[in-house]
């Protein structure tokens, strides 16, 4: 068998998390199998388990997934010349929110109580699109509002966790509006 290039390791491990992104928003975390994975990817369980532990580990990709388009959107609002203020910003990630990514996001959240491997991965995607939304607040806070860093940085810290707050309730109002995709049955 031939051996995978590591930019091939990359796109298998994409796909296979895009593939249980759309299992876990369709079935439910706790009702997706990797039987279920297997055959929305097309690729053997043997593939599966090659490139993850286990179901905790596609969560934990699929989050990343999720975290990695956002840190790329914020990464790039925060290096404009004139970034996001806090009502912008809120807007701008309402209007990227994917109703299945939703889905699994408060999924995700409801496992996190009863599962401490869930929980863990909850808490760091928290913390870190937490930091990111912080960073840009506070790059908006100096270069638009002529702050010094220091103390822009002090008040981007409680905006940014307001602007979180109202994001993760639109995701939830988005997780709850929109149906699942049927599963063919």
């Amino acid at each position: 068998m031939p051996r995978l290039t590591d930019a091939r390791k990359e796109l298998r491990r994409t796909q296979i998390a895009e593939a249980a992104v759309r299992c876990f928003s369709r079935n439910g975390l706790e009702r997706t199998s990797i039987a279920d994975i297997t055959a929305e990817c097309g690729l053997s369980a043997g593939s599966i388990y090659a490139h993850y532990r286990n179901k905790a580990d596609l969560v934990r990709a699929a989050a990343r997934e999720v975290l990695a388009k956002r840190a790329d959107a914020l990464g790039e609002y925060a290096a404009a010349d004139a970034p996001p203020g806090p009502d912008e910003l809120l807007s701008r990630l309402i209007a990227a929110i994917d109703p299945a990514e939703a889905r699994v996001g408060v999924q995700t959240w409801g496992e996190s109580t009863t599962n401490p491997a869930i929980r863990d991965i909850v808490v760091d995607m928290t913390d870190r699109m937490r930091a990111m939304l912080r960073d840009c607040l506070t790059a908006w806070l100096v270069k638009v509002e002529h702050h010094e860093p220091a103390e822009a940085r002090e008040r981007a810290t409680p905006m940014a966790h307001r602007v979180m707050a109202l994001y993760q309730a639109e995701l939830l109002y988005s997780a709850l509006e929109s149906p699942p995709e049927e599963t063919a049955s």
